[in-house]
């Protein structure tokens, strides 16, 4: 009786143990996880599937909002009541990972069979990096690029397999397309005064051979110069100045946009909405043979410093990690690896915005990394304001950020 007894014991211990090596207990661990995505996106859903493998571990979500990540995060750093795991926006990675806020993985990364650093594209594993160490795991990634209504380049008469491709082209289609009586502006983009607004805007700055340690360049004023013609133009929506790439894409979607400039998170919302023939091609250039350039965005996954499961809080992470292939075809997102292929859909539009999307990464730059990045951005927010809303000339406007910047970088 004895060794039947224990033998039950046994297995019912085995019966407990998850994919990811983690005997469900008497009471589950419970983590936290804090996140811009809403419930179409990635972070609400993959807690709800790693709550399902019953493994011991319950995490509780909450959305958090854009604006207030890098302040609410601190704060609840500073004050012990950070969450166990978080989504930060990758260029603010180095902030965190600086001021010890953010828990060192790379112990725990070397003897992960789910996450290989060999995988991940070169700029976003090193937006997780900090003094050789790793402070997080990339979420996902992105780019921007224009996409374009084709039917209405066909009625304004404006070849539809012919997008813009410079600067001057894109201004000249813009007036072209723009139709006040329907409603109608030429671009949609987003200036607003978040990272958002520097995330759209610092491509153009360094196409133009500045970046943000040279963002009163010569080519870097031109650009904020051509911004600041769409708006006086009323080429693009007043509301492009306060609104993020999420709506000012919706006014595409809904027909009153000729051009967007955004991103491939775009893609499944597009092929539902739109309901017009589209395209995307790769941003704009200054000039023909111009350099190109691209942002670098989305998220990168981190576990607070202050959390008292390290252990369960990787186990989730991995798990996150262990979905990456799916990221696209659930969620519209592209995976930052490397050594996933994306298949094909079966949906014209969207496979060949993929494409373009795809060859636009191949360009795409980060933003920093820098500790003092939120200050940078906030000085490069500040002139694109002052720039658009005539406080200030393009170049006075830049070279007052360039100011600022230099303070940051000592």
């Amino acid at each position: 009786m004895g060794i039947r007894k224990y033998a039950v014991i046994g297995a019912l211990a085995l019966a407990g143990v998850s994919m990811f090596g983690l005997s469900a207990k008497a009471e589950d661990v419970k983590l936290t996880v804090w996140s811009l995505d809403r419930d179409i996106q990635p972070a609400p859903n993959l807690v709800a599937d790693f709550n399902k493998l019953n493994n011991g571990i319950q995490i509780e979500y909450r959305q958090i909002q854009f604006d207030d990540v890098v302040s609410e995060a601190m704060r609840a750093y500073s004050t012990g009541q950070a969450p166990d795991i978080i989504a930060i926006d990758n260029p603010e990675h180095a902030l965190f990972s600086s001021r010890g806020a953010f828990l060192d993985l790379t112990d725990m990364i070397s003897k992960s069979t789910v996450i290989k650093p060999e995988n991940y594209f070169p700029g976003p594993l090193k937006s997780v990096e900090w003094d050789g160490k790793y402070y997080g795991v990339p979420k996902a990634t992105n780019t921007i690029a224009l996409y374009y209504n084709k039917d209405m380049f066909k009625a304004k008469g404006l070849d539809p397999n012919k997008p813009p491709q410079t600067w001057d082209e894109l201004v000249e289609a813009a007036r072209k397309l723009t139709d006040p009586a329907a409603n109608v502006y030429g671009l949609a983009f987003s200036a607003k005064a978040n990272e958002e607004g520097t995330f759209q805007f610092l491509p153009w700055a360094q196409m133009g051979g500045g970046s943000y340690e040279n963002v009163n360049s010569e080519g870097a004023v031109k650009a904020l110069e051509v911004w600041k013609t769409i708006m006086d133009e009323k080429l693009a929506s007043p509301d492009t100045l306060t609104r993020g790439q999420w709506d000012s894409t919706g006014t595409f979607n809904s027909g009153n946009a000729a051009m967007a400039i955004s991103g491939p998170w775009e893609l499944d919302r597009m092929t539902q909405e739109a309901k017009f023939d589209w395209g995307v091609t790769l941003l704009p250039v200054p000039q023909e043979g111009a350099e190109r350039s691209s942002a670098m965005g989305d998220f990168n996954w981190a576990i607070f410093a202050s959390t008292k499961h390290p252990e369960e809080a990787f186990k989730a992470l991995e798990f996150f990690a262990s979905q990456d292939d799916k990221m696209f075809e659930k969620y519209g997102q592209l995976p930052a690896r490397s050594d996933i292929t994306i298949p094909a859909t079966g949906q014209a539009l969207k496979d060949a915005g993929l494409k373009v999307f795809l060859e636009q990464l191949k360009y795409a730059k980060p933003r920093g990394p820098h500790p003092e990045w939120p200050k940078i951005s906030k000085a490069i927010q500040d002139a694109i304001q002052a720039a658009l809303t005539g406080q200030a000339s393009a170049k006075d406007a830049l070279d007052q950020a360039a100011e600022k910047i230099k303070a940051v970088l000592g």
